[in-house]
C-alpha cells in the first residue's frame, strides 16, 4: 500500500498544527488545517506560518490537490483562501458547514449578502465520501460532537482528526460550542476507534499536558484506545459525558473565537470591505 508522507508545521502561539500529506508516487498533496496569523490587538493578519507551507510545497515541487479544514476552527484563522491563491487546489470542508454558517450569520448579523449554502468552499464532503490525493485513497468520516462540521480525513494510513482527539495524555475536544454535544463526540470517537489500530493519527493541536516536555501531534488508534485519559477502552458514554460536561463548564472561550469563526466560515476569506474600503470583524457585546 502506498502510504502518505506527512510533514507537520507547529505554531506555538496558537498551539495549532498544520499538515501536508503527500502521495510520493505523484507528488500530489493535501494541506490540512492551515493557519493564518492574526494579531488581535492590531486587527492585522499575516502569512508567516502559511508561507512556510507555500515554501515547502514549492521547494519540493508538489502539486496541491486539496486544501482541507477538518471543521470551522474557533481558535485560529484558516489560511485556506490564501493558500489557494498561491498554490491552487480545491478548498474542502464537511457539508454541515451550512448549519454553522446559519448560526453565526445570525450572531454576527451578516445580512442577505452572506450565503449559508457552503458556496464559499469548492467542495463539501459527505460522510463516507471517498476521494483521491494523487493515487492515495482517502475517506471523509463525519465525527460531530466538538462541532457539527467535524470530519476525520483518512488518507492512506493517516487519519487527520482535527480537534476531536488530542494526545492521549490530554484527552478530547470540548463540546460546549453551538450544536456541540458530548454524547455525539463519544460516539464519533468510537467510529475512529474502529479504524485499524496501527492507523497513524495526526492532531490539529497540542497543549503539552502537565509533565510532558515536548509538543506532540502524532499518535495511533491503538495508543488512543489504550490510554486516552478521557475516552480509553472501558469508559462508558455516561461517564464520558459527565466528565466532559463538567470540564467544559470551567473553560473560557478561545481568545480568537470571534475573528476565527467570521473568517473560517468564509473559507479563509476576510469579510468584504465596507463603503470606506475597510474590512471589519464584528464583536457582539454581552452575547457570547
Amino acid at each position: 500500500m502506498n502510504l502518505p508522507l506527512v510533514t507537520s508545521f507547529f505554531d506555538e502561539a496558537t498551539n495549532n498544527v498544520s499538515h501536508i500529506a503527500v502521495d510520493p508516487e505523484t507528488n500530489i498533496c493535501a494541506i490540512i488545517d492551515s493557519l493564518l496569523d492574526y494579531d488581535p490587538a492590531a486587527g492585522r493578519t499575516s502569512t508567516s506560518c502559511a508561507d512556510q507551507v507555500v515554501d515547502f510545497v514549492q521547494q519540493n515541487e508538489l502539486q496541491v490537490g486539496w486544501i482541507i479544514d477538518t471543521h470551522v476552527h474557533a481558535d485560529h484563522l484558516t489560511a485556506s483562501y490564501y493558500l489557494k491563491q498561491k498554490l491552487g487546489g480545491r478548498i474542502g470542508i464537511g457539508e454541515h458547514i451550512t448549519s454553522v454558517q446559519k448560526t453565526f450569520k445570525e450572531l454576527f448579523n451578516e445580512g442577505c449578502q452572506f450565503p449559508i449554502d457552503g458556496s464559499q468552499f469548492d467542495h463539501l464532503f459527505k460522510d463516507g465520501e471517498t476521494y483521491q490525493v494523487g493515487n492515495l485513497p482517502a475517506t471523509a468520516i463525519h465525527t460531530p460532537g466538538h462541532t457539527p462540521v467535524c470530519m476525520v480525513h483518512l488518507i492512506g494510513d493517516a487519519a487527520f482528526v482535527g480537534d476531536t482527539l488530542f494526545m492521549p495524555d490530554y484527552g478530547t475536544a470540548r463540546c460546549d460550542f453551538p450544536d456541540g454535544d458530548a454524547h455525539r463526540l463519544y460516539r464519533s470517537i468510537q467510529k475512529i476507534f474502529l479504524l485499524p489500530e496501527d492507523t497513524r493519527m495526526f492532531l490539529c493541536h497540542d497543549y503539552k499536558a502537565p509533565g510532558r516536555n515536548q509538543y506532540q501531534w502524532e499518535t495511533t488508534v491503538r495508543e488512543q484506545k489504550r490510554s486516552n485519559i478521557h475516552v480509553h477502552d472501558g469508559i462508558t458514554e455516561d461517564a464520558f459525558v459527565k466528565m466532559r460536561t463538567t470540564r467544559d463548564a470551567s473553560l473560557a472561550l478561545p481568545k480568537l473565537l470571534v475573528p476565527s469563526v467570521q473568517v473560517n466560515m468564509r473559507a479563509g476569506a476576510i469579510p468584504a470591505a465596507e463603503a470606506n474600503g475597510i474590512s471589519y470583524i464584528k464583536v457582539p457585546i454581552n452575547t457570547l
